[in-house]
Parts: C-alpha cells; structure tokens; sequence
C-alpha cells in the first residue's frame, strides 16, 4: 500500500503522531508513507507562528525513526492544499476530521483529470483533558500543551 499524508506538524502533537502512526499501520510492513510537508510560505498562512521548514522537517523524521518503521518513507514540500495527491499513484490518504473535506476535493479533481480514486482514511481529533480537540494554535495559545493537558 502508498499511503499519503500532509500537515504542517508544528508543533508535532498527539494528534499528529496518531496521524502518522496511522499511515505506517495502512501501508503495513512493506508499503510506502509519502509524508506531505507544508513550506514555510503555505504554512505561513497559520494564524500562529510556525517553526521553520527544516525544523519541521527534523521533528517529524526523528518520530517516525523512532518508531523503527519498516515500511519505505519519503516527505515532499507540500505548497498548496493538494501537493502531488492530484497525480501521484497511491492508495490511501490519511486525513483528520479537519482536513477530510480537502481529501473529498483530492478524489474529485483526480476523476476530473482521469486518475483513479483513492480510499480516505478519517482520524477522529485527540482529545485534551478538557474534552476539546488537541489543536497547534491552542498549544500555542499556551491553553494545551503536545500531549493535551491543561496548562492554564
């Protein structure tokens, strides 16, 4: 199985790492994660400062090294709300319940330019201790911190 994946990933929290926990499960031992990065430019357009691509960059490879995956890896720049999900031959897109919309959108501009359509795969949102979902700009907030406790 190609599984893809995109986010900003900053910071790298609870529900991003089940997110991408979930993709190396879908591609299983032998399959390929494509790990769609946001550029500084795209994630610029946050509503809270992001670290720097590199940085980003350094943080998701140290999470998935450290979980020993087997499956074959590799994260591209992700510039814009489809990075290469419009053309590239895979088979799952990982999404949370934020970002499910933009994968429905994925699958209908890949059958409008011939391509075959891919299974998406929801992940509900990680809940804080307060009930809420686990989110960057409430970490950033100072609300929340990566692992979902109050703080304040």
């Amino acid at each position: 199985m190609i599984v893809m994946v995109g986010g900003t990933f900053d910071p790298l929290h609870a529900g991003h790492k089940k997110l991408l926990s979930r993709s190396f499960e879908l591609a299983g031992p032998d399959g390929e994660v494509i790990v769609g990065l946001t550029t500084d430019e795209f994630a610029g357009a946050k509503v809270h400062p992001v670290h720097s691509y590199q940085e980003r960059l350094a943080n998701v490879t140290a999470f998935i090294r450290e979980h020993g995956y087997t499956a074959a890896w590799k994260v591209e720049p992700l510039s814009d709300r489809y990075g290469s999900a419009l053309d590239t031959d895979f088979d799952i897109l990982v999404v949370s319940e934020e970002t499910f919309p933009v994968a429905v959108e994925i699958n209908e501009l890949r059958r409008q330019r011939g391509r075959k359509k891919v299974d998406l795969h929801e992940i509900s949102c990680v809940l804080a201790e307060d009930g809420r979902r686990i989110s960057s700009t409430r970490i950033y907030r100072g609300e929340i911190d990566r692992y979902g406790r109050l703080i304040r």
